[in-house]
């Protein structure tokens, strides 16, 4: 390892360069499946049900000898497989963007500057920092490292993480596995230390792409919904074809006079077939979930699973980690503690000098920090340092720093180690938890009651706490642990991290919500307490620490965890046992972390919540979610949104149940009474072509309903439709068939000589239409009126009406059109007879939200 090593001295690569290579190598990814070409997506089309009944329609048009039928609907087969593609790629395109997205991130430095960029932009040569729970993003050689341990089980099967060390030599890169060599390879993790790396393979010349593992990758996964909608497609299926069978049968028996009777009995069949098939649901899960997770994104929370898109709108509890989350994570020294004495820095005037009683620990505390940090805490100590030391011997930019104790699971504390050009002693500098940095000055019982003492002054203030200490050493050989020296406790130093302004609101909304907020935090209750009253918290006096967390039964937990929100003083291997009570008590847990240990934790939750901007890798892929900017209000934001995609699916499965009922009606009854048929294929891919984007798009495009976050979490366990809605969702379909076959009977049996029978399909039809778009308006919303949903903006839902109501008065107005529908012509008297109708028969619906009996 190369002791005089300093990141400032390191430049990187520069853009230029990268620009260049990226040119010349291509991006750090290895080969992922590839695109739905324009033929496989064809291929699928043609596997379709409604495919292929639409060819067998065509094909009985052409042997009934009407060949301008048959090319109508053979044309809209085109027509179907556009939509499909559009679908399709909308779909993909949502998916691309979110594992982009949520692809590991890599921190190299480039001009000089440290910078986090997407893993797939890492090219050779670029300087990559890597930290413990980092996934290295490429094979590199480490130039330093610092008690470095890495995971290497992916590529060896060695489950043992290996000891890693540096070499200032371009070496070739040796096969993975083993200890002591100086390369870190690509998807291994670093388990423990940190290190500086220049990169010498990339993508598919790495050590995993010869071996053609393909790891960050979203796999489809099946979720309880789609579970329960196939189960019902195929319910609604077998039901169809058997309605289908019988159609087919009824009509060739029961028409013996006509000589085309079974021909025109299979077009009804199919005809009835096309009408009961349910293939929009499906379509349904897949856009909606997929661009739920696209919207989610722009709130700032990536969705690594799809699940977790429904199950953010059941969420009952937020399990919040309070440094980062919470708080800005931009500390601040806000007071010294030292000699018996406290120093109020914020309210001193920063160009009077520090008391010299103080100069001291201020020294040591940087002295214990990473000479260029990235900790936010460090960044404050060099920066109070900065102002108060300048032109002082305090500061010590000339030292070599000549070994790093760490911290450890079993010693909150780390240690530096210096040396200065003219000394011959070790200079060693200690901070971390005061009870740690206490145990290591092996202080007196009274000495330790004093300094809890003081914790507390500064922890209920809302301050975060650290001691440090210092100590000599003479000898050599530095021992192995640090507490084989004899160090001197210096005080206490308090950081602030100011509450986020938006977290106030954010929990008064959880509240209203009925979603339950838990802080967790490493730091003292008096901190968390201070917090939780900051940003309104309840109850902000009740709280449980990890040590006595550790000495309660499971049910005492249980017991205690339904009422206390402040977990203090706990470490991220508890995070996992509180998951566990929450969810045995019957709550739907969200846990947010951003370390390794956090993982545990993150994947037992129902949403495992990860940190974008501090997370670590391993924490990441344990997760559900990412949120990007590790803001608490993100997450309440994504809670919204969970609910509102939530909301809308079953908006639109109400409508797809609501409408295949008339259509159904209209197929079924004629056959049944022996009317003359009022649907034929045509007819009903007309309807397709304005129930699909109705689905796909208007109502996946809805804004929320009001008082989304009023309301308490629906059940998990929930079916997507109970008997209510299900029963509702079928009387607005049989009320619109009632109403239709009503304009049917009186067009053509009470004004049979005033009307033919293409007369009273024309109004039938148009009356159908003009229902189906009543039903898309009053499925918008169960609870506002299509009146007041009218203020709401959806440009998609009024897209589909103007092209509804075009397509309609061309059909109904272009001599070939009505010859191919076999309509008659309207008069202007018609339309509005139609128009009255169609939303006449949905119009006690109104009355029922009106009433608030559809809540």
């Amino acid at each position: 390892m190369a002791k005089d090593f300093d990141i400032k001295n390191v430049r990187g690569l520069s853009e230029n360069a990268v620009a260049e290579k990226l040119k010349n190598e291509g991006y750090n990814e290895l080969p992922s499946s590839k695109k739905r070409s324009f033929l496989n997506i064809v291929i699928d089309v043609v596997k379709e049900p409604m495919f292929l009944l639409l060819v067998a329609c065509g094909l009985i048009y052409f042997l009934l000898g009407e060949k301008q039928e048959a090319m109508m609907l053979l044309g809209f087969v085109f027509v179907i497989i556009g939509i499909t593609i559009y679908q399709e790629r909308k779909t993909e395109r949502a998916l691309e963007a979110l594992r982009d997205l949520t692809s590991p991130r890599a921190l190299v430095i480039r001009d000089g500057e440290q910078k986090r960029i997407a893993g797939r932009e890492v090219v050779t040569e670029d300087v990559i920092v890597l930290a413990e729970g980092d996934r290295v993003p490429a094979d590199a050689r480490l130039i330093w490292q610092t008690n470095m341990n890495a995971d290497e089980s992916l590529l060896t099967g060695e489950s043992v993480p290996v000891r890693k060390t540096s070499t200032d030599k371009a070496s070739e890169v040796t096969r993975p596995g083993g200890d002591d060599l100086p390369f870190v390879f690509s998807g291994t993790l670093v388990t423990s230390g940190q290190g500086v790396a220049v990169v010498v393979s990339t993508g598919v010349n790495t050590e995993i792409g010869k071996i053609g593992k393909a790891l960050h990758q979203l796999e489809p996964e099946e979720t309880p919904l789609q579970v329960e909608t196939g189960k019902m497609v195929k319910k609604l299926a077998i039901f169809g074809a058997s309605l289908c069978l019988a159609v087919i049968l009824l009509y060739g028996f029961t028409r013996t006079t006509d000589p085309k009777a079974w021909l025109n009995g299979f077009l009804a069949g199919i005809t009835l077939a096309m009408a009961m098939l349910p293939e929009e649901f499906p379509v349904v899960l897949t856009i909606f979930l997929a661009l739920g997770a696209w919207r989610i994104s722009q709130k700032n929370v990536l969705t690594r699973r799809v699940p977790a898109v429904e199950t953010l709108g059941s969420a009952t509890v937020l399990c919040v980690d309070k440094t980062g989350t919470l708080t800005q994570n931009k500390m601040t020294v806000a007071k010294l503690f030292a000699d018996g004495e406290f120093y109020d820095v914020l309210k001193r005037n920063p160009e009077v000098p520090l008391p010299e009683k103080f100069h001291e620990i201020v020294e040591y505390s940087i002295l214990a920090s990473q000479k260029d940090p990235f900790d936010p805490m460090e960044k404050a100590l060099r920066a109070v340092g900065d102002m108060k030391l300048a032109n002082t011997e305090h500061l010590h930019d000339d030292w070599s720093l000549i070994r790093e104790y760490p911290l450890s699971d079993h010693l909150l504390a780390l240690s530096h180690v210096w040396k200065s050009p003219d000394g011959s002693d070790y200079e060693i500098a200690a901070k971390g938890a005061p009870e740690a940095i206490a145990d290591l000055c092996h202080v007196s019982a009274q000495k330790m009651s004093e300094i809890r003492e003081q914790i507390t002054t500064l922890a209920s203030d809302g301050l975060r706490v650290l001691g440090v200490a210092k100590a000599k050493f003479r000898k050599s050989q530095l021992p192995e642990e640090q507490h084989d020296f004899v160090f001197e406790f210096l005080g206490l130093v308090g950081f602030m991290d100011p509450v986020r302004s938006s977290v106030p609101d954010a929990i008064r909304e959880c509240y209203d919500a009925g979603i339950r907020v838990i802080m967790i935090t490493g730091d003292y209750p008096a901190t968390a307490c201070n917090i939780a009253r900051q940003i309104g918290l309840k109850p902000a006096d009740q709280f449980i620490t990890g040590a006595e967390l550790d000495s309660m039964t499971d049910e005492q937990l249980k017991s205690r965890i339904s009422s206390v929100c402040i977990f203090a003083r706990v470490v991220p291997e508890q995070k996992l046992r509180l998951v566990k009570a929450l969810k045995e008590i019957g709550e739907v847990v969200a846990m947010t972390g951003d370390g390794v240990n956090d993982a545990p934790a993150l994947k037992a939750a129902h949403i495992g919540i990860a940190m974008g901007g501090r997370g670590t890798d391993v924490a990441r892929e344990a997760s559900s979610l990412v949120l990007v900017d590790d803001d608490f209000s993100s997450i309440v934001s994504a809670v919204r949104m969970g609910r509102r995609i939530f909301d809308n699916i079953k908006k639109a499965m109400a409508y797809i149940f609501a409408i295949h009922v008339p259509i159904a009606g209209l197929s079924l009854v004629p056959v049944a009474l022996n009317w003359p048929l009022i649907l034929y294929p045509v007819h009903i891919v007309f309807l397709e072509l304005i129930i699909d984007p109705a689905c796909s798009v208007a109502f996946e495009a809805e804004p929320e309903e009001k008082g989304t976050m009023k309301r308490p979490p629906r059940n998990p366990s929930e079916p997507l439709f109970n008997a209510k809605t299900l029963f509702l969702s079928i009387l607005q379909g049989v009320s619109v068939m009632l109403f239709v076959l009503g304009v049917n009977y009186v067009s053509r049996v009470v004004f049979h000589s005033d009307h033919t029978e293409q007369d009273a399909r024309a109004l039938t039809f148009t009356t159908l239409i003009v229902a189906n778009l009543a039903l898309i308006m009053t499925n918008r919303s169960w609870t506002e009126t299509i009146f007041q949903s009218l203020k709401k903006p959806n440009k998609a839902l009024w897209a589909v009406v103007a092209g509804t109501f075009l397509f309609l008065i061309v059909v109904l107005n272009t001599p070939f059109l009505l010859n191919l529908f076999k309509l008659g012509r309207l008069q202007p008297v018609d339309y509005l007879i139609c128009t009255g109708v169609g939303f006449f028969s949905i119009l006690w619906f109104e009355v029922l939200k009106y009433l608030k009996v559809t809540k």
